[in-house]
């Protein structure tokens, strides 16, 4: 689905009235269509499929290059999100941590970024986002385990309300064998951060 531009400039010309403010102010008369491109990067997700960038495997026994096969998790730490909280409209933004477990078929480790960066693009909530990731890797790849923490700053806790500005929030979403806190122990400490249990998050 594409970002309807035109609709999103005059939306927020009549916000920008609707708060006493002048669109045709000088320092403001571009803030529409820059809202318009600054929506259109931010909500490009809406509509696209998360697991297209899955579609291209590797299989682990016939692949390229079956002498380098991990005997354990692929582990990719530290990816780089940003998203908007579909409560306020306000951006959060942080690390993902991500893990599977592989059985049959691996794949590029950018696959993984895309997922993030597609299911992040589209107004969420974080406890969602990290379980739809955790989804589309469990269910579009032949993985035995996924893990996926995410810890990230919310503009709705620091920038408003309590005006927390050094808290950040922490999930988890686990599939298959890490469920099983003992299995995923390791991860956790490879990550490097305490990690809450299951349905509970960090804020």
């Amino acid at each position: 689905m594409t970002v309807d531009k035109a609709r999103v400039e005059r939306l927020t010309r009549e916000l920008l009235e609707a708060i006493g403010e002048d669109p045709d102010r000088p320092g403001i008369k571009q803030t529409p269509s820059r809202m318009a491109e600054l929506y259109a990067e931010f909500f490009a997700g809406v509509g696209e499929d998360p697991a297209e960038p899955l579609a291209h495997t590797i299989s682990v026994t016939r692949g390229p290059a079956p002498d380098t096969l991990p005997s354990g998790a692929v582990l990719l730490r530290d990816i780089r999100f940003r998203s908007v909280c579909e409560h306020h409209l306000l951006p959060f933004a942080g690390h993902a941590h991500i893990a599977y477990l592989p059985g049959e078929q691996v794949v590029g480790l950018g696959a993984l970024v895309r997922v993030v960066e597609i299911l992040a693009a589209r107004p969420q909530v974080q406890e969602r986002l990290g379980e739809q990731i955790a989804d589309t890797i469990a269910e579009n790849l032949d993985a035995r385990g996924v893990l996926v923490v995410l810890d990230a700053s919310h503009g709705c806790v620091t920038m408003r309300g309590g005006r927390q500005t050094e808290a950040s929030t922490l999930t988890i979403a686990a599939r298959g064998v890490y469920t099983d806190p003992v299995a995923r122990a390791e991860l956790v400490t490879l990550i490097g951060m305490t990690v809450p249990a299951p349905g509970t998050s960090r804020a």
